[in-house]
């Protein structure tokens, strides 16, 4: 998808573009093509590193304001106890987000990503060094507020989920296809507004989510009355002790990435294997 906007450059990947002098001509798509390569190798390193301590990254991906960090903020409050969580922050500026994050007691690093629409495994891999990953079980990413660009990007993580708020439209899945096909759960938001909002519905959400041949999961919950939120909670615990016995079997999972060229219709995530790298 970046290939046609062009915003394939961020601050982690910039110095491939001047690393050696061009024998001969390249094409701008050719260009982007390597950056993509690039950026799939380092994907893979940092997925080794969080399988080598048995972590399980989940990347949440949305439009702005749709309740990402007050998800995250509800999540620990209820599984702090019972679950080691970190969390990396992806905006455009500002450290407004990982400090919420940090006053619920659990580590968070923020990247700014300054005109990036998304993160990427460039950009991740340093953020991973500020984290002690043997004390870690889950990891979330909240990657930038957007509804394309995200979905590209394999980061290294192993889930894909996905909000969508009722403020939205319930058409957005429709609309925004490559990221809500790229969703391994589809979370809709905020539902306590919906008494006030006569133009949503969940159902229409789910259907648009279904006609793009998704079986993912949709659960409706709200962070700020706690209302749906036990669903959300039963599929962590269960993801972070499936991942753990994966790992131990010498598999990891790969997310479903939607870049240029990939078939739109990609089976769900399988476990592969693949020798668990100690490092």
């Amino acid at each position: 998808m970046c290939n046609t906007c062009g915003c394939n450059v961020t601050s982690g990947n910039r110095h491939l573009l001047f690393t050696a002098p061009a024998q001969k001509p390249v094409s701008a798509v050719t260009v982007l093509s390597n950056l993509l390569k690039h950026n799939d190798a380092h994907a893979e390193q940092n997925r080794a590193r969080l399988d080598a301590q048995g972590v399980l990254a989940i990347n949440l991906m949305s439009s702005p304001g749709s309740g990402k960090t007050a998800l995250l903020e509800a999540t620990i409050q209820r599984l702090k106890d019972s679950l080691n969580i970190g969390v990396i922050e992806g905006d455009l500026e500002t450290e407004n987000d990982a400090d919420r994050i940090r006053a619920q007691g659990v580590p968070a690093h923020q990247i700014t990503t300054g005109t990036a629409c998304h993160l990427d495994a460039h950009l991740l891999g340093p953020a991973l060094d500020h984290f002690d990953l043997s004390k870690l079980d889950l990891l979330f990413i909240e990657n930038v507020g957007n509804l394309v660009c995200p979905a590209s990007f394999d980061l290294g993580h192993h889930r894909n989920v996905t909000l969508l708020s009722v403020t939205e439209g319930d058409d957005k899945p429709a609309k925004y296809p490559v990221m809500f096909r790229a969703a391994d759960l589809m979370l809709i938001t905020k539902i306590d507004l919906l008494p006030h909002l006569d133009d949503f519905s969940p159902e229409r959400a789910e259907l648009c989510q279904r006609k793009l041949a998704s079986s993912a999961p949709v659960f409706n919950l709200s962070s700020r009355s706690g209302q749906g939120m036990e669903a959300w909670l039963e599929w962590l615990q269960h993801e972070v002790a499936e991942h753990k016995q994966r790992v131990k079997n010498g598999q990891t999972l790969r997310p479903r990435v939607q870049q240029d060229g990939q078939s739109l219709h990609d089976p769900a995530s399988q476990p592969r294997f693949r020798p668990v790298v100690r490092v």
